[in-house]
């Protein structure tokens, strides 16, 4: 038998390393922001909401004994994407990992939908990824530390949901998985890993709200494990793929759907 060379639990320890999260004031965002800490990151926490989501965050780290920075910014924002991203390495060290979780959804039946409310989606879902990936990779790129970069698309960007008329959520979410897997390819000399993942539907503020409790029900039972996600069965996918455990692994959408993808 072959002795193992590496320690096993240690590919996942993020201790020493400094972490860039969007959408880390709720839902899915908020969660692994938490989860990086508790894997021994430092965390910049990027946000354009102006209720307490962040400070949450924040403190929760601070509690481990963690650092992080809270930053109020639009992801449609080239200039406060740099000024963050400059920031971040200027107050806790050099940017190696990444998740970018920031994002809207809603539905209109295409015929109705006014070209703002088309715009709006994809210049959050689709420019924005866009900008917040080249902001980190340009930082990865001139420290030459390599890096990891996680995108959170939609399990919406591989099929089409039953029910559901959001044929440009769904269009930009797609654009995400392929533009992830673009990028890992524009980045794979340079050290830095581009992956994606897209969760099915997942308890997240947004889908849990009183108004949506029919639809809620709609949603488990159409998955094969007959229940929505929690935001923690966000985290270990996002570590997986942030971590050493994945040093081989760019390019690659991992589906968290409870299966859904299958029928």
């Amino acid at each position: 038998m072959t002795t193992p060379t590496l320690n096993a639990p240690a590919l996942f320890d993020l201790s020493g390393r400094v972490a860039f999260v969007t959408g880390a004031g709720s839902g899915i965002g908020q969660r692994i922001a938490m989860g990086l800490a508790q894997c021994g990151a430092d965390v910049a926490l990027l946000d354009r909401r102006t209720d307490d989501g962040l400070a949450q965050t924040a403190d929760f780290i601070a509690a481990l004994g963690r650092k992080s920075l809270q930053i109020a910014a639009d992801v449609t924002s080239e200039s406060a994407l740099a000024d963050a991203v400059a920031q971040t390495q200027k107050d806790l060290g050099p940017l190696q990992l990444a998740v970018n979780a920031a994002g809207i959804a809603n539905a209109n039946a295409c015929e109705d939908m006014e070209e703002d409310q088309y715009q709006t989606l994809m210049d959050i879902n689709m420019k924005g990824i866009w900008l917040t990936c080249r902001a980190q990779g340009r930082a990865m790129i001139a420290h030459g530390l390599g890096g990891s970069i996680v995108n959170i698309a939609s399990m919406s960007g591989v099929i089409v949901n039953r029910g559901l008329m959001q044929a440009h959520y769904n269009a930009s979410k797609a654009g995400v998985i392929h533009m992830s897997k673009s990028l890992a390819m524009e980045w794979v000399d340079r050290g830095i890993r581009v992956n994606t993942i897209s969760p099915g539907y997942t308890a997240t503020p947004m889908n849990t709200r009183p108004e949506m409790v029919h639809q809620t029900k709609e949603f488990e039972s159409q998955t094969p494990m007959q229940r929505m996600a929690n935001v923690d069965e966000m985290v270990g996918p996002a570590v997986f793929l942030l971590s050493d455990a994945a040093s081989y692994c760019t390019g690659v959408d991992l589906l968290v759907d409870g299966g859904f993808c299958c029928w």
